[in-house]
């Protein structure tokens, strides 16, 4: 079992830390919202609610940029929407008076 090793360190240092620990770990969503989820008053959050609020967004991120990164390696066409749609080059062409439509089954 790993023992952990408690060092009084000022705010400044801890976070300096964290920021570094997450830079190594790859961590960029803890890294970037840490410090404001650690502001929210002492009564609102626990330290087990804060830890699951930071790796809830990192795994929310992760799954984001997992989902990105298939769909670049998948080489899909751009998207494209009605709105990009320029209808100017179709041409207009009367319509037929009458369709027939021949529906004899076997014929």
């Amino acid at each position: 079992m790993t023992t952990f090793h408690r060092r009084a360190l000022t705010e400044e240092a801890a976070e300096a830390s964290i920021c570094q620990a997450c830079q190594r770990l790859r961590l960029p969503t803890i890294r970037s919202q840490f410090v404001e989820l650690a502001a929210a008053p002492r009564d609102q959050m626990s330290h087990l609610g804060f830890l699951a609020e930071l790796l809830m967004a990192e795994s929310d991120y992760g799954a984001h940029k997992a989902s990105e990164r298939r769909i670049k390696a998948a080489h899909f066409p751009r998207q494209k929407s009605l709105r990009e749609f320029d209808s100017t080059p179709i041409p207009t062409s009367p319509r037929p008076s009458s369709i027939r439509c021949d529906l004899r089954l076997g014929a």
